[in-house]
């Protein structure tokens, strides 16, 4: 760790693969921020576990987000890369904080609300305590920034507000985190239904683009993409479906809307949908391709994940044992 830059945390539930969504709004930022910042990543495995889980499929698709990490360029070798369960300073943390985190707080963290309805039959009490432990994964390693989704924010506001009340109860100690969100494609749109953000879960096929989609599969779900019953490639109000298209567009490329508005001209919705299609999977091609080879590579896998835990924990156990010693627990030795 350099001593002399600030550091990121960010972490990713291993529910399959990742979105589009998951890759613009985080994952693809965690690369570059590698070279500036000290950076700790990890697969949150303990907070998929708030809804039912199969386990066999938990255990493949924590590996397989541990492997898509590093296909995205996460290198364990500039980056803390781990297993969240393995780390076990994250829930010890989680109690803590949760003894310093009001009921009427988590009662009104908006994704609690919408995961409740979705599973009514199973609204367990991790799952409205997960925000805590998100802040303890946070304040484990007294992070600068968190590099979040836009739907995110209000559990980072959450981690900020419980360190923040620790510091007045207990002395100057926790970091205030603040949020690292890109300008631009920080939340990515259904392709189906463009008010609401992509998920895997939608049950229309076409409405999200996982990136270990094949070349023809995303073309074909771009193809597919609703728009509106205009012409013009151009980012106004009213018009969901381009801005979504364009935002997507400009974030791969690199170009601004105006560019892209001279680039489309003149042509159909069909010209740029097709080349949002070609653009987004020739990027992801890359991904595809090292995360193939990485996942035969067990052996390799697992000695980074061990050795991301191990200094995860070195590094998160010294601030954990000085939270211990500031709430008056005694100390081992």
């Amino acid at each position: 760790m350099d001593k002399d830059r600030k550091l990121i945390f960010s972490g990713i539930q291993p529910t399959g693969t990742f979105t589009l969504g998951n890759y613009i709004g985080a994952v693809r930022n965690w690369k570059p921020l590698q070279e500036e910042y000290n950076c700790v990543y990890c697969v949150v495995d303990m907070h998929a576990i708030t809804v039912r889980q199969d386990p066999i499929k938990l255990r493949q698709n924590t590996m397989n987000a541990y492997a898509l990490l590093m296909a995205c360029g996460v290198d364990p070798q500039k980056s803390i890369l781990f297993i969240q369960s393995h780390v076990r300073t994250h829930a010890e943390l989680s109690w803590i904080l949760s003894c310093n985190t009001q009921f009427g707080e988590l009662s009104r963290m908006t994704q609690f609300k919408d995961k409740s309805q979705r599973h009514a039959d199973d609204v367990n009490a991790g799952l409205f305590t997960y925000p805590v432990l998100m802040a303890a994964d946070i304040l484990a390693y007294n992070a600068d920034l968190v590099p979040v989704g836009i739907d995110q924010k209000q559990h980072l506001e959450l981690a900020r507000n419980v360190a923040q009340r620790f510091n007045q109860r207990y002395g100057e100690f926790f970091t205030l985190p603040e949020p690292y969100i890109p300008d631009v494609g920080a939340k990515v749109m259904s392709l189906q239904e463009p008010t609401k953000k992509m998920s895997k879960s939608d049950e229309n096929p076409n409405a999200c683009i996982l990136i270990l989609d094949d070349k023809d599969t995303i073309i074909r779900k771009f193809k597919r993409a609703v728009t509106d019953s205009e012409s013009e490639v151009c980012y106004r109000e009213g018009k969901d479906g381009i801005n979504n298209l364009m935002s997507i567009y400009s974030t791969i490329t690199g170009k601004d809307f105006d560019s892209i508005t001279s680039e489309f001209a003149g042509k159909g919705y069909g010209d740029f949908k097709l080349a949002v299609g070609e653009a987004v999977a020739d990027h992801l091609e890359p991904i595809r391709t090292e995360f193939a080879r990485l996942s035969k590579d067990k052996a390799y896998l697992r000695e980074c994940y061990t050795d991301g835990a191990e200094k995860a924990l070195k590094y998160s156990q010294r601030i954990v044992s000085k939270v211990y010693r500031k709430v008056g627990f005694v100390d081992k030795t």
